[in-house]
């Protein structure tokens, strides 16, 4: 089966989604009013210095200010220096190296997520098709996706020629995985494009700009994944939109112009997304569990401080033993797994429970082919061993919301629990505030309004203790059932 991207637009959203073999790997999406920052360049302004905390918040022009650390301040620094052969640069103290008001150019390295700021650096970089411009650094590196030692040697002594060895002016260069194969021609003339944007991006700097100005702005969705996306094995882009086929066509024309003939309007019956199955794959995407061909599950949990995956036999017996069962199904989850990873956009801390396998060689086959599919995902991942609970923890690049943040909201009954409460606890919880209110204001009538269930469950299943209490305390209660009242809601009413 081919693999293809999908470029869906509407007046609200634009929505690309990367198919290989026929089943969907990565799902990008950008609305109207709720674009990703990474990659934006700012002139920003200092506002707090933290010297507790080594780093300092930067109004760049957002709702909330940004955070820089003094790590991504020092690392743009060229006199620094190790302690040792070998070590890190020591990190001086932020007050030595910024100051509040001060105006400085800064980039966005990760979106603004939940009630944190967008995530800052002063380390410049603007990407291209095949190389990465480094302003103000003399960094020449290839990247690690590309493993062949070979290739990776050869791609430095292109990136040399066309540098024409150290130029005068500070640059640095990162060699793209998309370069791989690729020939001097193709790496000049995207230098040659990095080095124009650049100077007149230098122009803006020494212009003056006010603070919260933004210098320079990444590209659109449907552009930015023919630059990062589009390699030799996508055999045809298809979008469904015509004016963004005509932008697309011309940036093909002059970035990927040997591809661009696979770049075609899609003029199919029903929606693009609908003939692929990938509306199908998204609302699967954002369920708690994944079945697994086996009868094996996977359960994934985000929270707060990390996401958790356990695997699970579910009905799968096997053939041979419970070690061989075992076995199978966690290099199904491995492999699974992975891609569950691209296509929510999972990242930061990711614990992954593993069933239980007393085989060292087992669980070695297992990280091997868990590392093995990973190696497929464009984030950056580090996996650990297995622990001795039998877990293995990973962690994998975010620089956006996952899918699940980007496309739902929390419960508005549960406040994003995943739980409310039982009928019974709200009944007791009533029977409480009934105590409390007539003790409170000596009154003889009350009123409760709840929930049709909660009303329901009290007269059917508590009319004894209704009884009770209305003989105890001398009062009447009346029951009222509102339609638009959560479960967990309701209220005592003095008549």
């Amino acid at each position: 089966m081919s693999n293809e991207l999908l470029i869906n637009v509407t007046p609200s959203e634009t929505r690309v989604a990367l198919v290989e073999s026929g089943l969907l790997q990565e799902l990008h999406l950008e609305r109207r009013g709720d674009i990703s920052y990474v990659g934006n360049i700012y002139i920003g302004r200092v506002e707090r210095v933290l010297p507790g905390m080594q780093a300092a918040f930067v109004d760049i022009g957002l709702n909330r200010t940004a955070f820089l650390h003094a790590t991504e301040i020092a690392r743009s620094r060229p006199e620094l220096e190790s302690d040792a052969e070998g070590q890190e640069p020591t990190v001086p103290p932020i007050c030595e190296m910024i100051r509040e008001g001060q105006s400085l150019p800064v980039q966005v390295i990760k979106d603004p997520m939940g009630s944190k700021g967008a995530r800052l650096t002063t380390q410049l970089s603007i990407p291209s098709r095949y190389l990465v411009y480094l302003p103000g650094s003399d960094t020449v590196g290839v990247s690690l996706r590309i493993d062949n030692e070979e290739e990776r040697a050869r791609l430095r002594s292109l990136v040399d020629e066309i540098l024409g060895g150290r130029e005068s002016n500070r640059v640095g260069l990162i060699v793209r995985t998309n370069a791989e194969g690729v020939g001097t021609r193709e790496l000049s003339r995207d230098l040659e494009y990095l080095r124009r944007l650049w100077a007149g991006l230098e122009k803006m700097l020494d212009s003056d700009c006010d603070p919260g100005t933004c210098i320079y702005e990444d590209l659109t969705l449907s552009l930015r994944a023919l630059r990062d996306l589009m390699h030799g094995g996508i055999e045809r882009v298809r979008i469904d939109d015509a004016e963004t086929l005509r932008r697309a066509q011309s940036f093909a024309s002059s970035f990927i112009q040997e591809w661009s003939d696979r770049l075609e309007e899609f003029r199919g019956p029903g929606p693009i997304f609908d003939l692929y199955g990938v509306e199908d794959e998204i609302t699967r995407a954002l369920r708690r569990n994944v079945s697994l061909k086996s009868g094996g599950h996977l359960t994934i949990d985000q929270t707060e401080a990390m996401t958790t995956i356990d695997v699970n036999t579910g009905g799968f017996v096997g053939t041979r033993s419970f070690a061989d069962t075992v076995y199978k199904t966690n290099l199904e989850a491995a492999q699974a797994l992975s891609r569950q990873l691209r296509l929510r956009n999972l990242g930061g801390i990711i614990i992954v429970d593993f069933i239980d396998m007393t085989d060292d060689e087992h669980k070695r086959q297992v990280l091997r082919m868990l590392n093995q599919a990973l190696g497929r995902d464009p984030a950056r991942t580090t996996v650990s061993e297995i622990s001795a609970l039998g877990l293995v923890e990973m962690t994998r690049k975010r620089t956006t919301e996952s899918l699940e943040h980007r496309l739902c909201e929390p419960c508005p009954h549960c406040g994003g629990r995943g739980w409310q409460k039982s009928t019974d606890t709200v009944c007791s919880e009533i029977f409480r505030e009934i105590l409390r209110a007539v003790r409170q204001f000596e009154t003889g009538r009350l009123m409760v309004l709840a929930a049709p269930p909660v009303v329901e469950k009290m007269l059917d299943e508590y009319t004894g203790p209704l009884a009770e209490v209305t003989e105890k305390l001398g009062t009447s209660i009346r029951f009222q059932a509102e339609e638009q009242y959560a479960q967990e809601q309701f209220d005592v009413v003095l008549l």
